[in-house]
């Protein structure tokens, strides 16, 4: 299993984030227990710093994956817990994630890209039995074409996928676990194997098949 690592949000300032230390309970085994998530081996976790004004206390961390030396996609996410609860979560926690992958530019015009892409996380967050309530985001797509001096580069077309949710089961682990599935299902990687958690008619995630994913690197 991939290390899970992340930076709580740090004190200071109206509407700033507290230490890990000040932290109620709740939270800290929160953050402890993304410890025990299920991840897929080519994803690669880095600390983040967290955002100090969408909630008393944060944590967040990003993921790449990489395969053969190649970064496919790349992602964020934040875990924020407010004790007082937030009428738009409808709880008290929140996880809020973006994906980002290139994918082949003929994909742009297929004009279901963007459900599928929503679905992808609704299936994922399934197929590792994480009860979730309230979610929302946005699939946005960019096609990229180059002139003049940049004529050369190829075609590029990109999928990014915002989402919030508000977890339901207190089992953390399985949400950090679906979203990582996400990210290798963004970047054109088979869907993982449904885990000993999930209903038992799920087998794969939704039967989704995965879109061509770029096979070459990011040009910068």
């Amino acid at each position: 299993m991939a290390a899970v690592g992340g930076h709580p949000a740090q004190g200071g300032g109206a509407g700033g984030g507290t230490g890990r230390e000040a932290a109620p309970s709740e939270f800290r085994a929160a953050v402890e227990a993304f410890s025990g998530a299920r991840l897929r081996p080519e994803l690669v976790l880095s600390p983040a710093p967290a955002p100090r004004r969408l909630a008393p206390h944060s944590f967040a961390l990003t993921a790449t994956v990489e395969v053969d030396g190649e970064e496919l996609a790349d992602g964020r996410l934040v875990l924020l817990h407010d004790p007082a609860g937030q009428e738009a979560w409808n709880g008290d926690f929140r996880v809020v994630t973006m994906t980002r992958a290139e994918l082949e530019p003929e994909m742009a015009g297929d004009p279901m890209l963007s459900e599928v892409g929503w679905a992808w996380l609704l299936d994922a967050l399934q197929a590792h039995g994480a009860g979730y309530t309230e979610p929302s985001g946005t699939v946005s797509l960019c096609a990229s074409q180059y002139f003049g001096g940049l004529a050369e580069r190829a075609s590029t077309t990109e999928i990014e996928i915002r989402a919030s949710w508000t977890p339901a089961d207190g089992r953390f682990e399985r949400h950090l676990s679906a979203w990582g599935d996400l990210l290798c299902i963004s970047a054109g990687l088979p869907p993982a194997a449904a885990t000993p958690h999930a209903p038992a008619d799920v087998t794969s995630l939704g039967g989704v098949v995965p879109m061509p994913a770029r096979r070459r690197p990011r040009s910068h």
